[in-house]
């Protein structure tokens, strides 16, 4: 392309410092360096992932920097040494890294990697130390590698997955997180069994992708808690069978399940980044074999429980993004949707554009929304 090898000058919305609004302004986006790619951004999407860090943790070593992480856009040109894209490729950048070299990703039990900034960087400032975007003057930090809530970014190639050229751009960005984080907790994580009962703490775009999971799974019955009622219509579209709002009960959510299920749930998911609920979800699993996935992100509080809890065989673990290596379970993931097996369009609640991403905010910290995708650049 024309701009291979040049600054570009494009529109981000930058956030200067936290739990302030997000200005847009024109930054300046470096060519990529060896084994970088520099993505136009078609569409993005607001996470609450983004949220936490401006509005709940707000390291203050942390900004100015652009978030967003939930995107697809198309290859606008390569660094050095970079074999695997090329401009043009559509792709969707990756807040978990592949490099397929370190002992990580060459483990099948982990989708981590030794080489991802999230392994070897501080999760307060939560971006690596280089970024080639910067603003009057100053460099600002790519969130979480990625930095979607600008028109241009520049990624590192081993955050990349190029995925199937007929895929609509301002749709399949939401599997870069929300999806595959919710569905691979239950398939991959929890590895939800045919016929079992099964728990989903929590009915924003994660946990509506974890009733996903559980259903494609073949559970039998998909248990949607949340404390706010009209999500439970769009949980039905996802699987869910039946709906509880711990508000509704003068006792704890985990003995409600527990006697609605006949001594719990056989897999539960919280999917709230909340430690109070993080043990709900464990006390609501069936002691002898039951297993609970933490899902939910918070670096806040610590988490607890007795021992009993674990001692009695409920299982206890964690997922991060759903326990895809990302590079290799994108692709099929993307591939899935396009052959109608997997359900996308139906997260989408509202449509908007750069210039409205304070609007999007506002629709996600109230609960108004499950997914605001901005629509960036044409494809």
């Amino acid at each position: 392309m024309a701009t291979a090898g040049k600054v570009i000058k494009c529109r981000a919305a930058v956030a200067w410092e936290p739990n302030k609004p997000l200005v847009i302004e024109e930054i300046e986006v470096a060519p990529p360096e060896a084994n970088e790619v520099r993505i136009k951004i078609v569409a993005t999407s607001v996470c609450h992932t983004d949220l936490y860090h401006l509005l709940e943790s707000m390291p203050k070593e942390g900004f100015p920097t652009v978030l967003g992480h939930e995107a697809a856009g198309i290859v606008e040109s390569v660094g050095p040494g970079v074999t695997e894209y090329q401009p043009g490729d559509k792709v969707i950048p990756l807040f978990i890294s592949q490099c397929r070299d370190c002992r990580f990703c060459k483990s099948p039990k982990t989708n981590q990697c030794e080489k991802a900034w999230r392994a070897v960087y501080p999760s307060n400032v939560m971006a690596p130390p280089e970024s080639r975007l910067s603003c009057k003057g100053k460099k600002l930090l790519q969130f979480v590698g990625t930095s979607t809530f600008s028109e241009y970014t520049v990624v590192n190639e081993m955050a990349v997955a190029k995925i199937d050229p007929a895929a609509p751009l301002d749709k399949v960005g939401l599997i870069g997180c929300a999806i595959c984080t919710g569905y691979g907790a239950a398939v991959n994580t929890a590895k939800v069994e045919p016929d079992s009962t099964c728990a989903v703490f929590g009915l924003g775009a994660v946990g509506l992708a974890a009733v996903m999971g559980c259903k494609n799974a073949g559970a039998k019955r998909i248990i949607a808690v949340d404390t706010n009622p009209d999500k439970f219509e769009k949980a039905k579209v996802f699987g869910a069978t039946e709906f509880v709002n711990p508000k509704d009960h003068d006792k704890p959510i985990s003995q409600v399940l527990s006697e609605m299920t006949g001594g719990g749930v056989d897999f539960s998911m919280e999917c709230v980044g909340n430690v109070e609920v993080m043990r709900s979800a464990l006390e609501s699993c069936v002691h002898g074999w039951g297993v609970s996935v933490i899902v939910g992100w918070t670096s806040l509080y610590d988490v607890s429980t007795r021992p009993l809890q674990l001692i009695a065989g409920r299982k206890w673990t964690g997922s991060a993004f759903g326990g895809f290596k990302g590079r290799d379970g994108v692709p099929p993931m993307v591939k899935a949707y396009l052959d109608k097996k997997l359900k996308v369009d139906e997260f989408i609640t509202h449509n908007m554009t750069l210039d409205q991403i304070n609007d999007a905010i506002e629709l996600m910290k109230h609960g108004k929304c499950i997914r605001t995708m901005l629509n960036i650049s044409p494809q």
